[in-house]
């Protein structure tokens, strides 16, 4: 059996694990690695530093190579170097998320016009395997609905917050000091890295092409522990969930935020860094896919799966992996937030006196957006009150026009928090 030559950009923590898993394998040869530093200190033992370079460009110009491996994330260089390497007739695996969500059309349509193919189980959700079932044992299914945890940091800390009935900044900062959340949080808790994910995820579940700027995007940074504490007493779980589905309207509706998820659901109970997707469709009716979403080994799975894959065709045929290719030729409009339609929780900060809470359900009323539960949880030393709703399915645009109502008409002090409540999944 020949040996398929792999070049590697990065040997990092992922990039490591994927190293380390392929030297159990006879028909795979790494004969190139760029690094920033060919001296840095490294986990792996044994490791020919003669394997190193500074210079990714040479690899990807290096004729002998068969695959590219890229492993550095974000847009630039691995998007020039990806484009250099599809050029010189190399196929890619990859596990960067931000570069397929904002270029991945033009990628995959180089790769397909230059007959190459890039492989990407590690760009979504870790070490679970997700893209191949989707495109291959699922591929008989119409996929309408997409659910997903597709962060292990904010995960982490809304478990946390849930656990230890502690504030989301006392969490965070736990979560920083243990290595689970980075100095400068924003990507994950902030929804961009599940938001990136989610593009690429509802492409190929939706048959449609997602465009990155289409996605709504909201953090967990406004989460409280009350907010955790009140979902609870209604039996629900706060989680940032990653949605995709297909409107009767023939729309797409996107959209990454935190959800009230509840407690009979899988996705209620998926804890700490463990990723799920919950996958809907016909004929297969429902399926959760859960496991590690991160991590050296998890991740370094997928993406040592990936070339596994393209070891075993590489040689074969003229045209490998057509189901794994793109085939994604039309985009879909992605419907406006304020144009979805779902259920909320609220929680009001209202004046304890007589008629407050029927002034606001009579102005719910008449906007059409019916009440599921409405509880007032004790009174405040100014003689404020909180109370805690749950509507009924709405639009988003009515229950923002009746939160601005209600606060023009002196019915509620404060708005502390609007969060969405998840249809049960």
């Amino acid at each position: 059996m020949s040996k398929i030559k792999i070049g590697m950009i990065g040997l990092g923590t992922v990039a490591s694990g994927v190293f380390k898993t392929l030297q159990d394998f006879d028909n795979i040869e790494i004969v190139k690695i760029a690094v920033r530093d060919i001296n840095k200190p490294r986990n792996i033992e044994n490791l020919d530093k003669n394997l190193l370079t500074t210079d990714a460009m040479s690899i990807v110009n290096d004729k002998s190579i068969d695959v590219i491996v890229e492993l550095i994330g974000g847009v630039e260089p691995a998007k020039t170097l990806i484009t250099t390497a599809i050029l010189n007739g190399k196929h890619v695996v990859t596990a960067n998320k931000e570069l397929l969500a904002k270029h991945g059309e033009e990628l995959f349509d180089l790769a397909e016009k230059n007959n190459k193919v890039i492989l990407y189980e590690g760009a979504i959700a870790g070490g679970i395997p997700l893209i191949m079932p989707i495109k291959t044992i699922l591929a008989a299914n119409k996929i309408s609905k997409i659910e997903a945890i597709l962060n292990g940091t904010t995960n982490y800390i809304l478990t946390n917050m849930d656990m230890k009935h502690a504030s989301y900044d006392d969490v965070l900062k736990e979560a920083q000091n243990l290595g689970y959340a980075e100095a400068d949080p924003t990507a994950d808790v902030e929804g961009f890295d599940a938001a990136y994910k989610l593009a690429t995820l509802a492409t190929i579940s939706l048959n449609k092409r997602i465009k990155i700027n289409d996605i709504y995007r909201e953090g967990i940074s406004k989460v409280t522990a009350d907010d955790i504490k009140y979902a609870n007493e209604l039996g629900y779980k706060i989680k940032l969930i990653a949605h995709a589905e297909l409107t009767d309207e023939n729309t797409a509706d996107v959209r990454v935020h935190p959800m009230f998820v509840s407690k009979s659901t899988t996705l209620a109970h998926i804890d700490y860094v463990t990723n799920a997707v919950t996958i809907t469709g016909f004929p297969i009716g429902q399926v959760t896919l859960s496991g590690p979403g991160a991590g050296e080994f998890p991740t370094a799975s997928s993406v040592a799966g990936d070339i596994i894959v393209l070891s075993h065709e590489i040689g074969t045929t003229d045209y490998i992996l057509p189901m794994m290719r793109c085939n994604h030729s039309s985009s879909v409009k992605v419907t406006n937030i304020l144009d979805t339609v779902n259920k909320y929780y609220l929680s009001l900060t209202v004046s304890n006196k007589v008629g407050v809470i029927g002034k606001l359900g009579l102005i719910c009323a008449d906007k059409g957006i019916s009440l599921a539960s409405v509880l007032q949880k004790g009174v405040s030393d100014d003689n404020t009150a909180n109370i805690i709703i749950i509507t009924e399915l709405c639009k988003e645009k009515d229950i923002l026009e009746v939160i601005d109502l209600l606060q023009k008409e002196g019915c509620i002090n404060k708005l502390n928090s609007m969060i969405r409540v998840a249809n049960d999944v």
